[in-house]
């Protein structure tokens, strides 16, 4: 009956649970959603997506291509560097669904996380390091570009890392909801997920806000 009465009500609260999320909590949600819409809505939301992101394009234009680049990518291997994880995490939200050598190699690399974690000594709970891995084994788990034997592996890694956070006493849903990388030059690039109300629907967007 409530639901009834106050749809409005209801969908505000929806909008202010979903903006205090973490970003892997909000890439969960958002897959989740898009996997119960129908065809239709499925190309009406590609749409408004492609509008948006076209906003984008020429400053990130440089970046999509060492994205969807294997030999770039190749150089990205290092997993226990901060700037190395930010800059997988700005690929991984390039890199396109049909770039299936490219996912394969940012999947290798993802999957010595197990002798990171083990050789290194890579501490989850310190700073950024284990919400940085949440979100990246998030959105490759959910990454259209990778198998689905692929996406099982990654998964099976996230739940991992999710099971080592809960046991060192971090908790994922307190995370940080933006993940902030530093990169040459004292440039910092934030990779924001929000949600934004504009009277006639909701309309979602993965933005990228650099601050110098």
């Amino acid at each position: 009956m409530v639901e009834k009465r106050c749809p409005r009500l209801q969908r505000d609260g929806v909008y202010r649970w979903f903006s205090e999320l973490p970003s892997p909590q909000r890439v969960e949600f958002l897959c989740g959603l898009l996997d119960l819409c129908i065809p239709l809505e499925l190309r009406f939301l590609g749409a408004c997506l492609e509008d948006l992101a076209r906003k984008d394009y020429h400053s990130l234009r440089d970046s999509e291509i060492k994205a969807n680049n294997p030999a770039d990518l190749g150089s990205l291997t290092n997993l226990t560097d901060e700037v190395v994880r930010s800059k997988l995490l700005v690929s991984l939200a390039l890199l396109g669904s049909a770039h299936r050598e490219a996912a394969g190699v940012l999947f290798r690399t993802l999957t010595h996380i197990d002798s990171v974690i083990n050789n290194y000594g890579l501490q989850l709970n310190e700073g950024r390091t284990g919400d940085e891995f949440l979100l990246l084994f998030t959105m490759a788990s959910n990454h259209p570009a990778f198998s689905f034997h692929q996406k099982q592996v990654l998964r099976q890694e996230l739940t991992q890392i999710q099971s080592l956070m809960a046991s060192s006493g971090k908790n994922p849903s307190t995370s940080t909801l933006n993940t902030m990388a530093t990169y040459p030059g004292c440039h910092k690039v934030g990779i924001l997920l929000f949600a934004r109300w504009d009277g006639t629907g909701l309309c979602l967007r993965l933005s990228f806000q650099t601050v110098l």
